[in-house]
């Protein structure tokens, strides 16, 4: 574990960053009550790292616009609230940081100095972070920066709270807000089947999951697809090569791809079934071959931007033409992507719990254990644990590792055995 440091903390910053997750005022509000129970004050940056990362030529940081103080008033039946009381935003101050030389490199830091010095400006104790592995990169690459710092300069801690309705984050088994996000969505496709079964048609519905297939997977079992496929299921025949500009990169067969949702469709015929729905994760658009994505920019995090491929239309339109191609009739295929009607819904009372128990992890985690360095984690009976970023994070690229279903595991089966039989 990290070394262990007095701290006395009088002062402590919350952060959330990236995508909103249902729980998370119970993450924040929690969290926050837990230090003003022993008198600190606690400040709620508002809109993530937007505001600190252009804090010097922005001038001062003002209460109200750029951060609040919480009081117990504005904590009063915020646990099972919807949304993001402190806001959040995509900004990264370390995107220009991928590897420890890096943060030698004044020009390279100076987005992650002016968070820093944003912070210090509030004369902070602790950075409670809350966000998704790209938040967790942040800061981990805050704290590195601070371990560069000479002797004598202020420094405080950094505690990380993880955060995705995904739920692909190594190091704990859950994410707060992912049930939420799967009933949410699983409720889309239970109304989904009586549509397609009244106009004996099928919905091909994208689910978000930009790196794991844990949502699609999720909201497919609970709201009875006919089919899932995920980034995990690319592999074997569903998976090719090609090589661009030199480097080989695996990609999807189209070809067949396609006819396993063909396959499907003709399987559920023959019981007499001529509708139903398709579950896809939003991160196959990874693997789409590169004649697909041409004009597709990426962004800060080096990610395509999957809002501009559209990657539930492009494949139920190809999935109709396969499906006419190879039974001379037609069959209607609605493209439908899914995802941000789940992000601020009414948190469930298991993401409530979970995210209680997180926002207090960071007040034991700071005060009970004096630890720095580490994102908080949740097992068995809400059993608090502490993981160092060391094993979180890439040491020598500083990316973080994404935990994919298991092919083959129970969770995996079970999609397998509950969907239209398709022979392999």
């Amino acid at each position: 574990m990290p070394i262990s440091q007095s701290l006395d903390i009088k002062r402590v910053a919350i952060l959330f960053a990236g995508g909103p997750a249902p729980g998370a005022n119970a993450v924040i509000s929690t969290a926050a009550f837990s230090f003003l129970e022993e008198g600190a004050q606690v400040f709620g940056i508002k809109h993530g790292y937007s505001r600190l990362a252009e804090y010097t030529a922005a001038g001062p940081l003002t209460e109200g616009e750029d951060y609040i103080r919480f009081t117990h008033d504005t904590l009063t039946n915020a646990r099972t609230s919807r949304g993001i009381m402190i806001g959040t935003a995509r900004t990264n101050p370390g995107k220009h940081v991928s590897s420890p030389e890096h943060l030698k490199d004044p020009e390279l830091v100076a987005p992650l100095r002016r968070v820093y010095e944003g912070l210090c400006s509030l004369e902070i104790d602790a950075l409670i972070s809350i966000g998704g592995d790209d938040t967790l990169k942040t800061a981990n690459k805050i704290k590195m920066f601070q371990d560069n710092l000479p002797p004598g300069a202020r420094k405080f801690p950094v505690i990380h709270l993880p955060k995705t309705i995904d739920n692909d984050y190594s190091g704990i088994d859950f994410t707060f807000g992912f049930f939420t996000a799967v009933e949410t969505l699983a409720e889309e496709i239970r109304n989904l089947n009586y549509d397609a079964a009244a106009g004996r048609a099928y919905f091909l519905c994208e689910a978000m999951g930009r790196s794991a297939g844990w949502l699609a997977y999720g909201c497919a079992i609970a709201g009875e697809a006919s089919m899932v496929l995920s980034v995990e299921d690319i592999q074997g025949g569903l998976a090719e090569e090609e090589v661009v500009n030199g480097k080989t990169r695996k990609v999807m067969a189209m070809d067949r791809v396609i006819d396993r949702m063909v396959d499907m469709m003709l399987a559920r015929e023959q019981e007499g079934r001529q509708y139903g729905t398709i579950v896809i994760a939003e991160g196959l658009a990874e693997f789409l071959p590169s004649k697909y994505l041409e004009g597709i920019t990426r962004d800060d995090h080096g990610h395509i931007n999957i809002s501009l491929v559209n990657l539930s239309a492009m494949m139920s339109q190809l999935v109709a033409a396969r499906y006419t191609e190879r039974t001379g009739k037609t069959r209607k295929v609605n493209g439908l992507q899914m995802g941000y009607e789940a992000r601020c819904a009414p948190p469930q009372a298991y993401d409530v719990m979970l995210g209680a128990s997180l926002g207090v992890g960071a007040y034991r985690a700071l005060v009970e254990e004096k630890l720095n360095g580490v994102m908080v984690s949740v097992s068995g009976q809400f059993n608090l644990h502490y993981v160092p970023f060391e094993e979180l994070v890439d040491p020598k690229t500083l990316v973080t590792k994404v935990r994919f279903i298991e092919p083959g595991c129970d969770f995996h089966r079970l999609a397998r055995f509950l969907e239209t039989c398709v022979d392999s």
